[in-house]
């Protein structure tokens, strides 16, 4: 050692630390019933990090190239540029973090040799699995480390088992959740809750938490799990689930790679509908839009899928959605754009199959009724229920015809208290949107439940029993995409200005301090399990919230 001094065991005792400054305070100011606010225990935090942060600085990382000749990796661990440079660069393409390796595992047990390698070494390495890369802030990238391309495990002879009588699928988690999905239609069945996008693996959405206009109705992707199969940081499997290893199966879900690889995951499934009546309604009153989608959510067998969009005065309807309306209405539809300035979508479905094709034309009806939409505004489409699932690829092929799908995605999602929606709309959406005049791409607003989530989850979710999930999913030219960076940090600041505990879904924060608010009361725990499960800090570096 030489009187040196071990970071990492200087590392933990920071961040337990600061934990258990949580835990002491807590505990001591609650039998007082004097508990400090978040913000007292959040200047403590800052204060322990600043006096001990001097002496833990390590310009130093360690490269693994000591494994590049290790016989248990031969032909499976390359450091080719080739593979480099593609592992380097994310769907985002506003980052570019270099490995010093990259993986292509055949196996769980690689995958297991790498970290075991990486955690039993006096100089550890970080590591970082990559699914599809569809992150935008490097968050599976491992500077100076190894990224294991999950995807190299998918074989088309297994991964994807199918029990029909117990609902559900065991899915090796380097599949593309479209390709879950057309395995289980072959037996009728079909995973419950959906991302929009579908070209994402399991275990990427099951990291994060998989959100759409499902959610409000089934919940999560990490609320239709029922068993996974996880390698912690220190190169052991388990299996979890919420009656075995309970604490990690909850970690893992939400837990942004921070305490295991998931390499399998049980996911439920049901029935399959076969169609769709898929519904757009246009409206020019964000409390209608809202009040709207609100009671809907909370109509506990109604709609399958429900989303809200807004459209501004940038021009004739992004090209993304404009697909959405027949040509003969584009004037209208801008016409009206450009007298409001800022105008609202709500986009429903309605799944359906034989035994009630012949009720669901009068659900729809009493359905359109209901709403307090713009009358004349009102577009449907009846589609295969995997052709509604699968509606952004249509876009995505069209933007990749283009060469415009390759580009920076300076991506911002939020997800805000139901109480600060309008406040929101007023002074982002009316406001710095509208005003920056920037702005290409969807932008997505649409409440879900809070029952729906479980707390013991990793994701960091609002207090309130409704939230909205808010959407700037931008894309950009690699000369200006700091404009919207820049955009989206004007919006952070207004929402925090305003006290507005908005929380990031998919979050980059810059520093630990930025995570420490993120999660909150959550921080605590989040600490805890990181030096349970991954106490050298190996993994999923890229996300930025350990040293």
């Amino acid at each position: 050692m030489g009187g040196s001094i071990n970071t990492d065991l200087l590392l933990l005792f920071i961040d337990i630390t600061k934990a258990k400054a949580f835990k002491h305070i807590s505990q001591k100011n609650m039998a007082s019933n004097n508990f400090p606010s978040q913000s007292h225990l959040l200047v403590i935090i800052i204060f322990i990090t600043t006096l001990l942060t001097p002496i833990t600085t390590n310009n130093t990382s360690p490269q693994p190239w000591n494994i590049l000749s290790n016989d248990n990796f031969a032909g499976k661990l390359t450091s080719a540029s080739s593979s480099v440079e593609a592992a380097a660069i994310d769907f985002g393409h506003v980052t570019k973090i270099l490995p010093s390796a990259v993986l292509n595992p055949s196996s769980v047990q690689d995958i297991i040799d790498l970290i075991k390698l990486s955690f039993d070494s006096q100089s550890s390495f970080p590591i970082a699995a990559r699914g599809h890369g569809h992150s935008f802030r490097g968050q599976a990238a491992a500077k100076d480390g190894v990224v294991v391309n999950m995807r190299s495990m998918v074989n088309e002879d297994r991964g994807i088992k199918v029990s029909r009588t117990g609902l559900y699928a065991d899915v090796d988690t380097a599949w593309l959740w479209i390709e879950v999905l057309n395995k289980t239609l072959e037996l009728g069945l079909t995973p419950v809750s959906w991302t929009d996008y579908l070209y994402l693996t399991i275990g990427g959405t099951l990291s994060n938490g998989g959100i759409s206009g499902q959610t409000s109705r089934y919940g999560p992707q990490i609320s239709n799990v029922l068993e996974l199969d996880v390698i912690t940081g220190k190169g052991e499997i388990a299996t979890c689930s919420n009656d075995t290893n309970s604490d990690l199966f909850y970690a893992a879900l939400g837990g942004l790679g921070q305490f295991g690889i998931i390499t399998r995951a049980r996911i439920k499934l049901e029935l399959a509908p076969k169609r769709a009546k898929w519904l757009r309604f246009l409206y020019t009153d964000f409390s209608e839009f809202t009040r709207d989608q609100e009671r809907l959510i909370s109509e506990t067998d109604g709609l399958h899928f429900l989303e809200g969009s807004v459209m501004l005065d940038h021009g004739p309807p992004d090209n993304w959605r404009s697909t959405y309306y027949p040509p003969s209405d584009h004037l209208r539809i801008v016409s009206m754009i450009k007298r409001y300035r800022v105008i609202y979508c709500l986009e429903v479905a309605k799944y359906y199959d034989e035994t009630s094709q012949h009720s669901v034309n009068e659900e729809i009806e009493k359905l359109s009724e209901s709403l307090n939409y713009v009358r004349g505004f009102v577009y449907e489409k009846d589609v295969t229920y995997i052709d509604f699932l699968n509606r952004v690829r249509t876009g995505e092929l069209n933007l990749k015809s283009k060469g415009q799908w390759d580009v920076p995605h300076p991506w911002l999602n939020l997800f805000v208290p139901k109480s600060q929606i309008s406040r929101f709309d007023y002074g982002v959406f009316k406001g710095i949107i509208l005003r920056n005049n920037i702005t290409t791409g969807p932008l997505l607003v649409y409440p879900m439940k809070r029952i729906m989530w479980n707390d013991q989850m990793s994701t960091a979710i609002p207090e309130e029993d409704v939230f909205y999930a808010v959407g700037f999913l931008r894309s950009a030219e690699f000369d200006n995409w700091e404009a919207y960076d820049k955009e989206n940090m004007e919006v952070l600041k207004f929402c925090e200005d305003a006290k507005m505990d908005v929380i990031q879904y998919l979050p980059y924060h810059a520093s630990q301090e930025g995570w420490v608010r993120h999660f909150g009361p959550m921080w605590n725990t989040f600490v805890e399990r990181k030096y349970r499960y991954d106490p050298k800090m190996i993994l999923s570096p890229g996300q930025n919230i350990f040293r």
